[in-house]
C-alpha cells in the first residue's frame, strides 16, 4: 500500500471513528435535554435540521467540484435506492430515541449500534451474500452478549423494558439498511453529501407529522434549543459528513466495525455524566457483543491475498 493510498485510509477510519463518537453523545444529549420532550419528536427535529444543514453542505461541495456523472446499476434505480435510505433514516430515528428513553442510554445505544453489523450481515445475505461458518459463529457470540445485556437491564426487579430494547433493535436494524443503500450509492458514483442530503431529506418528509401531532413547545426553550441544535448540526449534519467520508473509502463491514465507538462512546457518557449503572452482568454482556462483532468485521484471508478489480467498492458483511 502507498503513502497515498494509506493517508486516505487514515483519513477515512479516524472520519468514522469521529462520527460514531459523535453518535455517541446522542442519547446523553437528548437525557440533558427538556424532559417532557416526546423521544420520536426529538427524531424528527434532528433529522429535520440535519437535513438542512446537509443539503447546505451539498450545494456548496458541489460548487467547489466538477459535476460527476453518476453510473447506474443494481437492481433498482437510484431514486428506490434514496426512498428506501430515507425510510431507515426515518425508523432508525424513531427506534433509537424511544430505545434510549425507555432502556436508558447505555443499553439502547449498546443494543442499537450493537447489532448494526449483525443486521448488515442479514441484509447482505438476503441481497445474495452467502455467511460463512464464522460469520455464524460471530453471530451467536453477538446474540449471547446482547442477551446478557438485556439481563443485566432488568434490573434487582428481574424485568427489562421489552419495547425499549425491541425500539432498539429496530434502530440497529435501520442503520444496516442505510449504511447498504448509502454505500450502493457512492457505487455508482454519486456524492457522498448529495447521498445524507436525500436520504435525510426524505426521511425528514417521513417524520414531519410527527411534529404535527405533539407538542414541540419545548424546543423553543433555551435547553430545548440547544438540544436540537447539537443533535441536528453536530450529532447529524457534521457527523454523517464524516460518515459518508468513510464510507466512500472502506468496507461496509470496516465502517460498522468502527461504528462499536458509538456505544463505548455512549455507555462512558451515560455512566459519567448521567449517572446510570451498569451491573456485572452488562459489563459482560457488552465485552461479548464486542468480541462478536469484532469477528464478524475481521477482513477475510482471502479477499486480503486475491483482491479482485471492483471489490474495493463491494459491500461485505
Amino acid at each position: 500500500m502507498g503513502p497515498v493510498r494509506q493517508g486516505r485510509t487514515t483519513s477515512a477510519v479516524l472520519a468514522a471513528l469521529a462520527a460514531a463518537a459523535l453518535w455517541g453523545t446522542t442519547g446523553t444529549a437528548r437525557a440533558l435535554g427538556p424532559g417532557d420532550a416526546d423521544p420520536v419528536a426529538v427524531g424528527a427535529l434532528r433529522v429535520a435540521v440535519g437535513a438542512l444543514v446537509l443539503v447546505l453542505m451539498a450545494v456548496g461541495d458541489r460548487a467547489r467540484r466538477p459535476p460527476a456523472r453518476p453510473r447506474e446499476g443494481g437492481a433498482l434505480p437510484t431514486w428506490v435506492v434514496v426512498l428506501l435510505g430515507g425510510l431507515c433514516v426515518a425508523t432508525y430515528q424513531a427506534g433509537f430515541f424511544v430505545g434510549v428513553s425507555r432502556a436508558g442510554v447505555a443499553i439502547g445505544t449498546v443494543v442499537a449500534l450493537g447489532l448494526a453489523p449483525v443486521a448488515t450481515g442479514l441484509l447482505a445475505t438476503v441481497l445474495g451474500e452467502r455467511p460463512d461458518r464464522r460469520w455464524a459463529l460471530a453471530t451467536a457470540v453477538a446474540v449471547t452478549g446482547v442477551a446478557l445485556l438485556v439481563v443485566g437491564a432488568a434490573g434487582p426487579s428481574g424485568r427489562a423494558d421489552a419495547l425499549g430494547i425491541a425500539a432498539a433493535a429496530v434502530a440497529g436494524t435501520a442503520y444496516a439498511g442505510y449504511t447498504i443503500t448509502a454505500r450502493s450509492l457512492l457505487v455508482r458514483g454519486v456524492p457522498g453529501l448529495a447521498v445524507m442530503a436525500a436520504f435525510f431529506g426524505v426521511g425528514a418528509l417521513m417524520l414531519a407529522p410527527v411534529l404535527l401531532l405533539v407538542d414541540v413547545s419545548w424546543a423553543a426553550t433555551p435547553r430545548g434549543l440547544a438540544t436540537v441544535l447539537w443533535l441536528g448540526v453536530v450529532a447529524t449534519a457534521v457527523a454523517y459528513a464524516l460518515f459518508q467520508h468513510g464510507l466512500a473509502r472502506l468496507t461496509a463491514r470496516t465502517v460498522a466495525t468502527l461504528s462499536l465507538a458509538e456505544p463505548v462512546t455512549a455507555a462512558l457518557l451515560g455512566v459519567l455524566l448521567l449517572r446510570e449503572r451498569l451491573t456485572m452482568t452488562s459489563v459482560v454482556g457488552l465485552a461479548v457483543v464486542v468480541a462478536g462483532l469484532v469477528l464478524v468485521s475481521l477482513p477475510s484471508r482471502r479477499g486480503a491475498r486475491s483482491p479482485r478489480r471492483g471489490t474495493r467498492h463491494t459491500v461485505s458483511p
